[in-house]
């Protein structure tokens, strides 16, 4: 166990009814959420104990946390769903509660089962919410008989997928799967057609069965422009029940949710707002009593955009929710401290009818992908980190009737620290961006704003993504549903690398040679610097991009001391640019008089990592710019990996496909539906990995005989060979169905983080 003495809690403990709430809490989870929880812990006066994998022995929930200990492997299954090491954990630091965030255990009924047994405090629900809501299927079954509307479907236990096959024809098309024990909005699947039923069932177990440990799956019947509203409720010991209005969760892709707001803008825009709000939040109080809820929860409805007064109950999450902040900030009301002090035995002191809602917040949830490449998951080292306006502020709090302000308008909840390695073992959420003001417009705006300076080098992010989607004119409007992601995204005008961010990394790496080889007192021979008699000689930096191609800048003259150089990007116009250390990781070039400022990180081949104190490269360069909430990725080439870089470039041009499939980034085989020796067509499914909750299908990029080099289980390492094709020889009939594009990225697995 680890002691951190530099954060330990000093302010006396809150109490209840003169009796201190508990004196040490344990955290189950890691990342934001954990962060998160520490914070009103520390602010409660309550110890705080982290747990962590031998993953995330450096995260920022270890270091924050009064104590931590370790707990296991990297993998979940080893070590954050492993109930007995919690236990363990709570027992070796003498902790009296566990918090167990949202994810993970905190849905799992053996774990409450098991606190209980162990004479600890589980704050959350009760077994009877847990059994009852974490399975779908009841759940829907039981709330129709309390008032509550559900959507039409077949949801019964130990359906077959003969059985689900024969039912989807009374559904009707089209209509979703989804795990009965699932969560987040991992495992559905969408299925448009009959013909397409057969498989997705298939791939649908596989991922249940993976990500919760049960295959059991039910249909329900698509609703058409669907927007996704669900509502928040608090539920004492003592019978009291209330809401705390809604959040509209509608911007999703592929059932996960992205920007999440409150109130709901549908809601607010109607003339019987007020009254329908009343009727779902009645709705949700209802399934709540239903199963003696107590604490902080969640139910979600699915409301229909063309009958907006309708809704559907889809479920009820019995735990905090990722998206919680966004009410904090319209109630003021701090849930993670709600949930302590209802599990202490505390009756809330606030009534419904005390319960404003003020102003508008919305959150905008920051990921490790990559948007461009089909939401690759991104891993990496974070090398530079901002994301302002700084630490994550509380809500006003402890909750009371007139509480309704909230202190500050930008808050950031994250999991991330310079110098933070990325693994692939888990959720690739990393931070939340949430923005409060007066109104929806300001705090769109707010948002965007607070994104444009959100810097994370390193790793790739979705930060633009999100940018473009607050900025949209349907999102402007409000007029949101779950479709509108998939919608819009072939139509997002991503920013690409232009002239400023390569003349930036071109005189970036001349400086750094400069430094390296300065030009000689006793004569210019031996000088790098391009310096000729009667004139500078031109020198030239070659740059890969992302995308595997070279640019060449040219650039005549120094580009250190202050000095201007001419500069031209792969033969175009001459111009005049100078660049500047504007701070520890910062630049700022002149091209052609226009100002350029960027955040910038550089790593050496054979070092572990950028050396700011003595910035002279150990050879090829990789170089991180950005700014605006966009970055990129530069690589300084050698003279040798400038010709692979252009030889790949004519192999692809002439059409020749690699027969080598590779892994895009480390993780899990989880399938491998061929075998070594099969014939396979062009874009046939070779094999999966799962990487950061997500399973990416690696596909044949031409027909011929696949040679396997991975079986089921393996861990793989990013660009790792998996398979080879051997071309199929002239005259063989191997039927091609589609055009390969190497990777697939389009099913959800869930390693138990909660959405």
């Amino acid at each position: 166990m680890q002691t951190n003495a530099a954060t330990s809690s000093t302010a006396s403990a809150a109490a209840v009814d003169g009796k201190p709430l508990f004196s040490t809490v344990l955290v189950a989870n890691r990342g934001e959420i954990a962060c998160r929880v520490i914070r009103t812990l520390r602010h409660l006066g309550i110890r705080s104990v982290a747990v962590y994998s031998d993953a995330d022995a450096g995260a920022r929930h270890v270091r924050e946390a009064d104590a931590a200990v370790r707990i296991g492997p990297a993998p979940a299954a080893e070590s954050y769903l492993n109930i007995d090491a919690v236990i363990e954990a709570c027992r070796h630091t003498g902790a009296e509660a566990v918090h167990p965030g949202y994810g993970f255990l905190s849905e799992n009924v053996d774990f409450a089962r098991a606190l209980e047994k162990a004479g600890l405090t589980f704050i959350g629900p009760g077994v009877e919410a847990l059994n009852v809501m974490g399975d779908k299927i009841r759940a829907k079954n039981h709330v129709a008989g309390y008032d509550v509307p559900v959507v039409p479907g077949v949801a019964k236990p130990g359906m077959t997928d003969s059985e689900l096959m024969e039912a989807a024809a009374a559904v009707g098309f089209p209509l979703l799967i989804k795990p009965s024990a699932g969560g987040g909005g991992k495992g559905m699947h969408a299925v448009e057609k009959p013909e397409d039923l057969p498989a997705a069932l298939a791939t649908a177990r596989r991922v249940a069965a993976a990500a919760f440990g049960d295959d059991t799956l039910f249909l329900e019947r698509l609703v058409t422009t669907p927007r996704h509203i669900e509502v928040q409720v608090l539920a004492d010991g003592h019978g009291n029940v209330i809401h705390l209005g809604e959040r509209e969760c509608s911007l999703q892709r592929r059932h996960q949710k992205v920007i999440e707001e409150a109130p709901s803008p549908l809601l607010e825009g109607l003339p019987n707002g007020p009254e329908v709000r009343a009727r779902i939040g009645e709705a949700a109080c209802n399934a709540a009593r239903s199963v003696k809820y107590v604490g902080a929860g969640t139910v979600e409805f699915l409301v229909s955009d063309d009958a907006p007064d309708q809704f559907f109950f889809m479920e009820m999450n019995t735990r905090l929710q990722v998206e919680h902040p966004v009410t904090e900030m319209v109630t003021g009301i701090d849930l993670v401290e709600w949930q302590v002090r209802i599990a202490a035995g505390a009756e809330l002191t606030v009534r419904q009818a005390g319960v404003v809602l003020s102003g508008h917040a919305v959150e905008a949830r920051v990921y490790a992908e990559v948007p461009e490449k089909n939401f690759l998951p991104s891993t990496g080292t974070v090398l530079v980190l901002d994301e302002l306006p700084g630490p994550a502020q509380r809500p006003s709090a402890p909750a009371r009737s007139e509480t309704g302000t909230v202190q500050g308008r930008v808050r950031v909840d994250s999991s991330l620290v310079e110098g933070l390695e990325l693994s692939a073992h888990y959720d690739p959420m990393v931070s939340k961006v949430i923005a409060w003001a007066v109104d929806r417009p300001a705090a769109l705006s707010t948002l965007d704003g607070a994104l444009s300076g959100y810097t994370a080098l390193g790793i790739e992010t979705n930060v633009e993504y999100v940018r473009l989607l607050v900025n949209d004119p349907d999102v402007q409007a409000g007029h949101v549903d779950t479709g509108l992601i998939e919608r819009k995204l072939p139509g997002l005008a991503f920013r690409r690398i232009d002239n400023p961010e390569l003349v930036a990394a071109a005189l970036y790496a001349l400086s750094l040679d400069a430094q390296d080889n300065p030009s000689p007192v006793h004569g210019p021979w031996q000088g790098r610097n391009g310096w000729r008699l009667g004139a500078p000689a031109p020198r030239r930096v070659s740059l890969g991009t992302p995308d595997g191609g070279v640019v060449t800048v040219q650039v005549t003259g120094s580009p250190i001391a202050g000095d201007k150089a001419v500069v031209s990007v792969d033969g175009g116009p001459r111009q005049a640019a100078s660049l500047q250390w504007s701070g520890r990781k910062s630049i700022e070039l002149d091209l052609d008089g226009g100002r350029h400022a960027y955040r910038l990180a550089p790593v050496y081949s054979g070092a572990a990592g950028p050396t700011w104190d003595n910035p002279v490269p150990a050879g090829p360069i990789q170089l991180y710019l950005g700014n605006d909430g966009w970055s990129c990725r530069l690589d300084v080439l050698t003279r040798e990996a400038r010709l692979e870089r252009v030889l790949a470039a004519v192999q692809r041009q002439e059409g020749a496909a690699d027969p080598e499939v590779r892994s895009p980034m480390p993780g899990t085989v989880v399938a491998v539906p061929v075998a070594d020796g099969d014939a396979v067509r062009a874009g046939e499914v070779l094999v999966s990995v799962e990487a950061m909750k997500m399973e990416h299908h690696l596909v044949a990029p031409l027909a011929g005989t696949v040679h396997l080099t991975a079986r089921t289980g393996d861990l793989v390492k990013a660009d790792q060979v998996l398979a080879t094709i051997h071309p199929a020889a002239a005259g063989t009939k191997i039927p091609s169905t589609e055009t390969a594009t190497g990777t697939a990225s389009d099913t959800a697995a869930d390693q138990g983080e909660g959405a």
